[in-house]
Formats: structure tokens, sequence, C-alpha cells
């Protein structure tokens, strides 16, 4: 497989977009169908984690955000995963769960991401491969909500809770702006597009 370039950045709205491609993912100009398909997935899987995040935070503090991405977010992932057909989740180099452990591919986007990424930057990458799949990753900066959990500085009772939840916890010392990691859609190969 051919290493990917960036092929284009975009500025909308104050936002940066680094929009990385392997040849021949665009065809005629138009962008392609699971690109797309894998942007309204993210957002959809972010829009509803931000939410319950919020309302988490609001009624119950840290504590109860930290219940949200334990337990909320492999539930919205796994519903959204049936609904789409794609294996739809979370990954980052500081990973909290084991089960969110980048893969190799991941692994290198990821490192792209945080040697060309700024803080203002919605940073994506995406690529096909065999007849019919495809693999989206798109970055999730740190924003101030989650610095409650994953910054430098945390209260004792959520460090404790980390701590007993997440025994091998490597998602702490983040700052804002900070690549937290990246919402992840593969798509297989055994689709008939």
């Amino acid at each position: 497989m051919s290493r990917t370039r960036p092929l284009f950045t975009l500025a909308l709205a104050g936002i940066t977009f680094l929009v990385s491609f392997l040849p021949g993912t665009l065809v005629h100009g138009n962008e392609d169908a699971l690109l797309i398909e894998s942007r309204d997935l993210t957002a959809q899987f972010g829009a509803e984690l931000k939410a319950a995040l919020q309302d988490a935070m609001a009624t119950g503090g840290p504590i109860a955000a930290i219940t949200v991405c334990k337990d909320m977010a492999p539930q919205i992932a796994s519903m959204l995963s049936r609904e789409s057909g794609a294996n739809v989740g979370r990954t980052s180099l500081k990973f909290r769960n084991p089960g969110n452990a980048p893969e190799p591919w991941q692994a290198a986007v990821l490192k792209e991401f945080e040697a060309t990424a700024t803080g203002t930057s919605a940073t994506e990458h995406f690529e096909r491969f065999g007849k019919n799949g495809a693999r989206y990753l798109k970055a999730i900066p740190t924003g101030a909500l989650c610095l409650s959990c994953h910054g430098a500085v945390l209260p004792a009772d959520v460090q404790e809770t980390l701590n007993r939840e997440y025994p091998h916890d490597r998602a702490r010392g983040y700052n804002l702006g900070d690549i937290r990691g990246a919402f992840s859609i593969t798509w297989p190969d055994t689709r008939n597009d």
C-alpha cells in the first residue's frame, strides 16, 4: 500500500480540514460515498457522545462523565456499527481502555495527525483497501470538557476513579487542543458496492 499524502487543506468557518487520501480515492472530483458515510457516522457518534458527556457533567461532574465514556461510548459505537455495517469506534495513542488500542495503520495516522494538526484543526484520513473496503479516522481535539478527566491536573476523586476503573490508563496529561485520539470507521472489504 502506498503512503498517504495530504491532498488538500480546506479552511471553513475557522476550522482547518487536512484531508489525506490514497491515490484513486477521488473520482472526477466527486467525494467517495464511503468517505461521506464515514463523516456522517463520525458526526453522529461525536454528537451523541458529547451530549451524554455534557449531561453527565451537569448532573454528576467528572465521575459521572467517566461512566459515560466507559459504558455509553461503546454502546453508541456498537449501535452505529450494527446500523451501518461498518466497524465504528475510537482509538488513541494514549488510550484509556485497552480495547481502544490502535491498529498499526491507525497508530501511523494518529502520529501524522499529532505532527501536523493544530488545536483548531479537524483532521481526517480516508483510504480505500481491497475491492470495496475503506478506513477512516477523524481526529478528536482535546476540548475543555475533555480536560476534566484527561487533563494534566486532575482532582483526587477523579484520579482515584480512573485508577480503579482503568488500572493501565494512559490517557492523561493532555492540554487544550492536543489530539486526544480519533473516531475510527472501517468498512469491510466484503461489501458489494
